[in-house]
């Protein structure tokens, strides 16, 4: 990730300088953890960080500023409980920019392209599928021989290797999968049949209807994905569509 919030330039090894240096580094272990682990308030990043929460803050403060993070209001799935709303703290488009990712207006002119000369948003659909077949490939390898009630975690693993940090963690009556980093989350925003071929793929995965609650494209700070508890093995022809 490129450094984020630099500090004035110091002679080289004084004490200022590898101050600024290490202010630096935890800053930027601060966004990191927020991107793969989501939006986060500032109790869940001290604690996977070993930090004072004080110091977290401070950091926070920094990354806002540089428009790095951005604090949200934290999204409650399901029936909310009294109380002002938690507040977490995402990447902004710009903090997500820092990190290396796999698309470029190549791949929106690509796309586009493909709209106007060959069919249209079915075309693009088509693309998208095909695009995501070859990929579920390793992902098919993944989950091969896992029992049902752990395929979601191994294809959360399997996403992870790809780019995705992703991770599957309990939900009423199924589990959720959360990515918390889409490489292509900017051409997604303007071609949501990336999103839609990949909610299909992983119905089709898990052998299973799913649901999409949320993408980074549509803005959320973590692209969800409701699998519901299931004691068949029988595979699904559907796959829910993200309703933002």
């Amino acid at each position: 990730m490129k450094n984020v919030g630099e500090a004035r330039e110091t002679p080289r090894g004084t004490p200022q300088e590898e101050l600024a240096t290490g202010e630096r580094s935890t800053r930027n272990r601060v966004a990191r953890s927020i991107l793969d682990h989501g939006p986060s308030t500032v109790a869940e990043l001290a604690g996977r960080l070993g930090l004072t929460q004080a110091a977290v803050r401070r950091h926070l403060d920094a990354l806002v500023a540089d428009d790095v993070v951005e604090a949200r209001e934290q999204r409650v799935y399901g029936t909310r409980t009294r109380g002002r709303p938690a507040k977490v703290f995402a990447l902004t488009d710009c903090g997500r920019d820092a990190f290396d990712q796999s698309y470029d207006k190549l791949a929106v002119d690509a796309l586009r392209w493909i709209a106007e000369r060959e069919g249209g948003p079915k075309a693009v659909a088509a693309f998208a599928r095909a695009r995501l077949v070859a990929q579920a490939r390793a992902y098919r390898e993944a989950i091969e021989g896992v029992s049902p009630d752990k395929r979601a975690e191994a294809l959360a693993k399997a996403l992870t290797a790809d780019g995705y940090a992703a991770a599957a963690r309990s939900a009423p009556v199924g589990e959720q999968l959360c990515q918390h980093h889409c490489p292509v989350a900017h051409v997604a925003e303007q071609f949501p049949q990336l999103c839609e071929a990949e909610t299909e793929i992983f119905a089709e995965l898990l052998g299973t209807h799913v649901q999409r609650l949320a993408t980074i494209a549509h803005g959320d700070g973590v692209c969800t994905t409701y699998i519901p508890k299931t004691t068949t093995d029988a595979p699904a022809s559907t796959a829910g569509r993200n309703p933002a």
